[in-house]
């Protein structure tokens, strides 16, 4: 029989336990401190860094409001070229290296900045000069703050985009950092109608690069884009027979009706569970009343997570088009594909946890959100570089008059910015 001391020796136990558990929690504690040390030094900002961004603050929005009150609709041509030239004048004076290319078929044109650092990380950041405002709205409606937010045509989309990498960029320049290999600076004239005149430009300067950045507005709850899905045009062209409407409505092929059951049954494409959207949002019949029309068409807006349920939405389109209301019309159905899905993957969520980490540098907290919303950082993803979205400056209304800034999100947002351009080049 075995006797242990703790039981053989009740009145000495207490003593050696409470001797035990001192040593414990004084090396616990010593732990715990030396953790909260490391997180406190973790959470640190970099000062040269914050000083600048709340610095540029003031200036950051007088450029803005220069911007904001340029009309620069995807069509407006001398719009476009008055935001390019203020762009290209702030590029120039870092010492960016510009490079121009036509946005065929899409009026105004490209810009492609290269700053060359002493580093070998080559990353890529993207913003888009072009708004969904007619020419006219910005006179109508000019750039104000009200409130803390600052109101105005494309002052979060995009252009809030493009002084945030202006400003980061200076910012870099003002602490003299230069770690980087290549920063280059894409400016896209057409992001809204697509890209169609930019695609194949965004896609051959992402494959020269490491990772991008896209400057689109950040989310109204301080969020990254961290997925979208990819966009398309599903287009519905019926082609029938007119007759007088009245006195023998039997003898024509009405187009119009025709079409109207296609984007019934057509809308059926959709996919709730995965996520995919099918919306016929322009019908067109034309003539008068009192004839049935020979022709229709419809357009509807398609989105999906993936590529392969794009393809799939294609394949039942055509298959389920040939389901008739009319007979004897003709229907023909296509899908018009946009800008590609961008799927969450390890590399973005890797830029995510840098990202977290930059914000809670300066105690604030990021949201990271999908978007039904195509962008030009789809394209980046469609080439496989790795791309995380919404850098730009927060804000909410998007394409709405009553579009808005975040007056209060500059700072930290130019900080984010700045910083992950800094530790993207070190990792």
């Amino acid at each position: 029989m075995t006797i242990h001391s703790r039981h053989f020796f009740p009145d000495r136990a207490p003593a050696a336990l409470a001797r035990r558990w001192t040593r414990t929690a004084c090396r616990g504690a010593v732990l715990a401190c030396a953790l909260l040390a490391g997180n406190a030094m973790a959470q640190k900002p970099h000062q040269g860094v914050l000083d600048a961004a709340t610095q540029s603050k003031e200036e950051a929005l007088k450029m803005l409001e220069r911007m904001v009150n340029i009309d620069s609709g995807s069509a407006d041509t001398a719009g476009l070229d008055k935001v390019r030239e203020m762009a290209v004048e702030e590029l120039r004076k870092l010492g960016a290296r510009i490079e121009t290319f036509p946005a065929e078929p899409h009026p105004g044109t490209n810009v492609v900045a290269t700053l060359t650092g002493q580093g070998k990380k080559k990353i890529l950041i993207l913003a888009h000069m072009d708004t969904v405002f007619k020419e006219g709205t910005a006179a109508a409606k000019p750039f104000y703050i009200k409130d803390g937010r600052a109101y105005g045509p494309g002052v979060m989309d995009d252009k809030g985009g493009v002084i945030a990498g202006l400003y980061a960029l200076k910012i870099l320049q003002q602490i003299g950092f230069k770690d980087y290999g290549q920063i280059t600076f894409l400016l896209d004239t057409n992001e809204e109608t697509g890209s169609v005149g930019t695609s194949a430009l965004i896609e051959r300067i992402a494959k020269q690069h490491d990772v991008a950045l896209n400057l689109e507005p950040g989310r109204p709850a301080d969020g990254l884009v961290v997925e979208r899905k990819g966009s398309a045009t599903a287009l519905v062209e019926v082609k029938g027979l007119a007759a007088h409407a009245g006195v023998a409505p039997e003898a024509g092929r009405n187009a119009a009706m025709e079409v109207a059951h296609q984007v019934l049954q057509l809308s059926k494409t959709a996919d709730a569970a995965k996520k995919t959207t099918v919306n016929f949002t322009v019908l067109t019949a034309n003539g008068p009343t009192n004839v049935i029309p020979a022709t229709a068409s419809a357009k509807g807006d398609v989105r999906a997570a993936t590529p392969e349920e794009l393809d799939r939405v294609e394949k039942d389109l055509v298959r389920i088009s040939q389901n008739k209301l009319i007979p004897e019309t003709e229907v023909r159905v296509r899908l018009i594909r946009g800008l590609p899905p961008m799927p969450r993957s390890p590399a973005s969520d890797k830029l995510v946890r840098m990202a977290e980490g930059i914000y809670g540098e300066i105690g604030k907290k990021l949201t990271i959100e999908s978007s039904g919303g195509a962008a030009d950082a789809s394209l980046v993803a469609g080439v496989g570089v790795p791309v995380l979205d919404g850098f730009g400056i927060v804000g909410g209304g998007i394409h709405t008059p009553e579009e808005y800034a975040e007056v209060e999100s500059v700072v930290p947002r130019l900080y984010l910015l700045s910083r992950m351009l800094m530790d993207l080049s070190a990792n």
